[in-house]
């Protein structure tokens, strides 16, 4: 016996859950929030420069002195 969902609610719960990046796309494109986009990619730039710099550049930095 299957159910079917008798209403909208339950017909959303079923479905999967969006991803986080979905998730924050729906909130700009919904909340019109254009201006936290720039913010977002310049954090990211930011967090990608820090993890690489202390990954694995410093054992080579050293052996060029």
């Amino acid at each position: 016996m299957t159910h079917q969902p008798s209403s909208e609610f339950e017909s959303l719960a079923k479905r999967a859950a969006p991803s986080l990046l979905g998730e924050f796309w729906q909130f700009l494109r919904h909340n019109k929030k254009w201006w936290l986009l720039p913010i977002l990619i310049v954090l990211l730039i930011f967090g990608l420069l820090i993890f690489l710099s202390g990954t694995g550049a410093a054992p080579f930095i050293y052996t060029f002195h």
